[in-house]
């Protein structure tokens, strides 16, 4: 078992990578923060157990993890007892639970010691029905991940928000109210639905750009995030409003960024100026390089200066 005492033995090596899909939480949260720590590259698996659909299964941020039991336990302890809110990859499934934990006095008969049923000592007593298959898939998806990492071929994974249709028509109603307003028409507006859905969930992940990626305790249930105070506007307000010219902000965020010249951002804030630029860059990329034909016109393809 890994603990205080055993986690020099473990990790004093320097692994390269450590593939955690420990069930027990004391365990699975003590060298989780341990790899944090030690600037160790890790993969928290989450619970497979009282699931079915093997179409769910998702990477995420810890922050975004709020369907997974284990995924959410482990994230709390890891925010209250370690102050880690982010940077911990974890492998889980979207899909709701079927069942919970079986109660702890139908693990035992009456009289017989609960930890007893114990595998080994300080480990969980109470179980959860589990199919089968499901642990070999999640087994499956870990080892792509990390022999991916190992090659040095990042993933690049959906994001697991889900928000509805409704959401991403009102971002682009909001978008376009919002270029009347300021420019006297939307007639700079060049990105349809499709692109919209692309900038609110792939790009910017439900998230202002300016927020900490952090899922707030009980909140976004389901991973569903409310998008009702963020709105999409220009990046650099002297070109038009494409896919590569977007940022996700909050309303106030978005209003302060309208009235503040790009200058000004780069000069004060280098690091969210490179942030946004490179993000911007890879929408760029996904849609303006694709079949290597531009999508985009010319004059909105110029290189994003990121220094």
């Amino acid at each position: 078992m890994f603990d205080a005492d055993t986690e020099e033995a473990h990790l004093g090596g320097g692994p390269d990578f450590v593939l955690d899909a420990i069930d027990n939480i004391d365990t699975k949260v003590a060298l989780l923060a341990a790899c944090h720590r030690r600037g160790i590259p890790v993969l928290c698996v989450g619970g497979a157990g009282a699931r079915l659909d093997p179409t769910r299964l998702r990477f995420a941020d810890i922050s975004e993890t709020s369907v997974d039991p284990l995924a959410r336990s482990v994230r709390s302890r890891l925010r209250k007892d370690h102050g880690i809110k982010s940077g911990v990859t974890v492998l889980l499934s979207v899909e709701k639970p079927t069942c919970k934990l079986l109660p702890i006095d139908q693990v035992a008969a009456p009289g017989q010691d609960p930890l007893d049923f114990q595998v080994v000592p300080n480990f969980r007593v109470r179980t959860i029905p589990v199919l089968g298959t499901l642990p070999a898939m999640f087994g499956m998806a870990a080892a792509t991940f990390l022999l991916a990492r190992l090659a040095g071929r990042d993933l690049d994974p959906d994001s697991p928000v889900s928000l509805t249709r409704a959401q991403y028509e009102r971002q682009l109603t909001r978008l376009e109210d919002r270029e009347r307003e300021r420019f006297g028409s939307d007639d700079g507006v060049a990105v349809d639905i499709d692109e919209i859905v692309y900038l609110v969930r792939e790009l910017w992940r439900g998230f202002s750009a300016r927020a900490p990626r952090v899922v707030l305790p009980g909140g976004d249930k389901g991973l569903c995030r409310s998008t009702s105070e963020l709105v999409l506007t220009r990046w650099d307000s002297r070109r038009p409003a494409t896919v590569d010219n977007l940022v996700l902000l909050t309303r106030e965020e978005a209003d302060t960024h309208d009235s503040t010249d790009l200058e000004t951002i780069r000069s004060a804030e280098p690091e969210f100026y490179r942030d946004v630029s490179l993000s911007l860059q890879r929408a760029r990329h996904d849609f303006c390089c694709r079949h290597d034909q531009c999508l985009l016109q010319e004059s909105s393809c110029a290189p994003l200066a990121t220094a």
